[in-house]
């Protein structure tokens, strides 16, 4: 008897609390910010790595072979247009000049006397003294001393470029290289190593390059009948550099390549930056920052969605304010903002924070987006 009224007390007691946790109210559903989606005319930015070269970059090679006599000019300098720069040992190239001016006026003497024996003769076969044979002949002797001064004058002339030649000249304004060869070196035309090499930087190229898909899309954004026509129609890009800063400048595309690498699957463009300071030289790296005009895009802030399994979700709320985790299509940015394709429409609404913790179906009560978060989906 004891026994079984100890029993009915437990009873009683579990009874009893599985009464109170059954009396137990339900947690509040959270109280999370909700926005509104609506469209508007954006600008995406879209990222491309982008490789530097100036207009002008030339490799500075000797044209004749001998002893680098001096250099005139250090590495990094700027030297002008037509600016010695270095000097090989010049007396073979003037010895040769000199021998080609004496082969000139031996030439030009054998002319002389070919030509007196034609005026010698010339009278003699009139008056039937001499046969008309040997006027001939030495008239053909004039023709062959003429034909010598030209030849002559031709190797004067080639000694003179070459004589020309001890003396490297800039062909362009720009920066000087890195120097190889010190003085005492013996150059060739035929070493693999230049002299230095010439960039001429006041105005830089910066190529990069496309994928298809993103050739046609961007093709696809501007009108025009021709590439050329399109790309007068293109806005001004920006460079940003190795810093993550832009470029004080903004560039202009002027250059499509006329076709695919067919190991890479890309086409490459040109943009031209002006760069009066020389801040840019050849071989800095950076990215092109495209800009595409998008009209009545769908923007949702990124800090509304969520990732997961390569996906990009957002929560969006119906007229029972339950949440579904809806997936997006995400085709660009704009500043802080998705550009969304699919997945939301204008005039659904989404939760904007606290969506770590959300589960599908879970109930929330819906605050109005604050002015300061509202202009989050507006700023670029």
């Amino acid at each position: 008897m004891k026994n079984v009224i100890i029993t009915s007390f437990i009873l009683a007691l579990i009874l009893s609390s599985c009464a109170d946790k059954s009396q137990a109210p339900a947690p509040a559903a959270p109280l999370l910010p909700v926005l509104a989606v609506s469209s508007a005319n954006t600008i995406t930015d879209t990222e491309y790595p982008a490789s530097i070269q100036g207009t002008v970059d030339v490799e500075i090679r000797p044209q004749v072979s001998g002893n680098l006599d001096r250099v005139l000019v250090d590495e990094g300098a700027y030297v002008t247009k037509g600016q010695s720069l270095f000097k090989i040992n010049e007396r073979p190239f003037r010895e040769q000049l000199n021998n080609a001016l004496a082969s000139l006026h031996a030439a030009e003497a054998a002319l002389i006397n070919s030509q007196l024996e034609v005026d010698k003769l010339t009278p003699l076969v009139q008056n039937k003294v001499v046969s008309d044979y040997q006027l001939k002949t030495a008239k053909a002797s004039q023709k062959i001393a003429a034909a010598n001064i030209e030849q002559a004058k031709a190797m004067v002339e080639s000694a003179r470029i070459n004589l020309s030649y001890t003396n490297v000249t800039a062909p362009v304004s720009g920066y000087i290289g890195r120097l190889p060869k010190k003085q005492g070196s013996l150059v060739s035309a035929a070493d693999i190593e230049p002299l230095t090499k010439l960039s001429d930087v006041h105005e830089v190229f910066v190529y990069f390059s496309l994928g298809e898909t993103d050739f046609i899309n961007f093709k696809a954004h501007y009108t025009g009948n021709t590439i050329g026509d399109k790309i007068k129609k293109l806005p001004p890009v920006t460079l940003i550099l190795a810093d993550n800063n832009a470029y004080e400048k903004s560039g202009k595309i002027d250059m499509v390549d006329g076709q695919f690498d067919k190991n890479t699957g890309a086409i490459t463009l040109r943009a031209t930056f002006p760069n009066a300071n020389g801040t840019l030289r050849s071989g800095n790296t950076g990215k092109i920052r495209l800009g595409l005009q998008h009209d009545d895009a769908i923007l949702i802030p990124q800090s509304a969605t969520v990732e997961m399994q390569d996906k990009i979700f957002v929560f969006t709320v119906n007229n029972e304010n339950k949440v579904n985790k809806m997936p997006i299509i995400v085709i660009g940015k704009s500043g802080v903002n998705y550009l969304i394709s699919e997945g939301v429409k204008s005039g659904d609404q989404i939760v904007l924070s606290g969506i770590d913790k959300l589960q599908e179906g879970q109930l929330i009560q819906p605050e109005k987006a604050t002015s300061k978060v509202a202009q989050i989906i507006n700023k670029k």
